[in-house]
């Protein structure tokens, strides 16, 4: 059984940056290294390496990359050395690693030996989102989840540590946020025994009190640290958009106070899949870690679109600056909009119900805001950089037919043309019919 660590372990360095640990397709190579180029002008100081579909991440965990791979990786690996950054390196197991199985160590070490020659001298071990029960093996030798988890960690650990002593070594635990400990994910007590086995010098990896927080406050931190025995260090959710491939997030690193600073580990993001939709939730993260003590996340915000927008030259017509400011408040953040966006809606809102007390005037200014976003989604696709539009297109689209649907519905109701018929598409398919079956109230139950 592995012992209980006898003390707590303060970590030396903070650790800021970001996290490659979506679900669907990982960055470029060219998109990780414009990535190092701003964490490195920027202040941040790690890249954690975590793509869930990478094969060799998590499918294929127990085989070693081919030369090619290999080769790409070697190349990160120096560019984050020459930007100064730290190259954390994830492996995720936990699928089907059978945890009795001692040759199963072997092979952990063998992937971090690979890595290791490429001069990687961080570590990660990830047993997030897979099922939270043992195989009769396992728990015949280990009693829990939890105790076998901690016991391939720090012999993983330990062995890293003998090859590169000044590393860290990172656990990302199967309950990784408040809503799944609540459900005892893992087991009965999973996470106090992770506190207790785990070696106090190993980083332990959180979400916060739900996987997408809308805030982390001291508090819940402070109360996390009695059960980890340790700083969490946050993955950081608040930018992810692969659950929902119809959005993605422009607003500001937002919902965590600058004294949260002092109570964790470090502060790492896990942004959108969009690789170029990330430089104002990176910007403005990298703006909190060095902030003084006061942090006005509106006021960073505008600030990094304006940083933002030379990247949306056209060929044409420039892209307004305010319009892009509207355009990113439709894209905020996954609990709220932007202020301009939230009072737009509330706008149609009120015209569609009929409950605005100003129809006129109100139907007036919501046709030259819709105007505005809608003439902007046009310039959109005209934009030099690439990426940027393909990016942003399939949202651009959503966006423009919801303006006309919605403008066709105040203009009917404005007696300005007859009633109007929605197309078909609107169904929008199996996945939305079956959503459409369970009734969401506020707060999500």
């Amino acid at each position: 059984m592995t012992q209980p660590p006898v003390a707590t372990h303060e970590p030396t360095e903070f650790l800021s940056g970001v996290i490659e640990g979506f679900y669907g397709k990982p960055w470029t190579s060219a998109e990780r290294l414009e990535l190092f180029g701003w964490m490195a002008r920027w202040g941040l100081n790690t890249y954690f390496y975590a793509p869930k579909d990478d094969l060799h991440h998590r499918a294929l965990w127990r085989e070693p990359y081919g030369a090619a791979d290999a080769g790409e990786l070697s190349h990160l690996v120096e560019a984050c050395r020459q930007h100064n950054i730290h190259f954390v390196y994830a492996l995720s197991p936990g699928l089907d690693i059978r945890y009795h199985d001692e040759t199963e160590l072997d092979r952990l070490y063998a992937r971090f030996e690979q890595m290791l020659g490429m001069g990687c001298g961080h570590f990660s071990l990830l047993f997030d989102d897979i099922p939270g029960v043992l195989n009769p093996q396992d728990v015949e030798r280990w009693g829990s989840l939890a105790s076998a988890q901690c016991h391939v960690a720090n012999a993983v650990f330990t062995w890293t540590r003998a090859q590169a002593p000044q590393g860290r070594f990172i656990f990302c635990p199967t309950a990784y946020c408040g809503s799944m400990a609540r459900r005892n994910l893992g087991g009965e007590g999973y996470l106090a025994t992770v506190g207790r086995e785990l070696s106090p010098e190993i980083d332990i990896l959180w979400t916060g009190p739900n996987i997408i927080s809308r805030e982390i406050t001291v508090t819940h931190v402070q109360e996390l640290q009695g059960v980890l025995r340790r700083k969490p260090l946050i993955w950081d959710n608040l930018h992810a958009n692969d659950y929902d491939g119809r959005r993605f997030f422009c607003g500001p690193y937002s919902g965590r106070p600058p004294e949260l600073r002092s109570m964790v580990a470090g502060l790492l993001s896990n942004p959108n899949n969009e690789f170029p939709l990330n430089y104002v939730p990176l910007r403005t993260l990298a703006e909190f870690v060095r902030s003084d003590g006061t942090w006005a996340p509106r006021e960073s915000y505008r600030a990094a679109m304006r940083e933002w927008w030379p990247s949306f030259a056209t060929v044409s017509q420039p892209v307004p600056l305010d319009d892009l400011m509207l355009f990113g408040d439709c894209f905020y953040l996954p609990h709220e909009e932007g202020l301009e966006a939230e009072a737009f809606y509330e706008l149609a809102r009120g015209l569609v119900t009929g409950d605005s007390a100003r129809w006129v005037d109100d139907a007036a200014t919501f046709r030259q805001q819709a105007t505005r976003l809608r003439e902007l989604c046009v310039r959109l696709t005209e934009l030099r950089h690439r990426p940027l539009f393909h990016a942003l297109s399939r949202r651009i689209w959503d966006l423009r037919e919801q303006l006309d649907l919605v403008e066709r519905c105040v203009d009917s109701k404005s007696g300005e043309t007859g009633a109007f018929q929605l197309p078909a598409r609107d169904c929008s398919g199996m996945a939305a019919r079956l959503q459409h079956l369970v009734r969401q109230h506020a707060g999500g139950r």
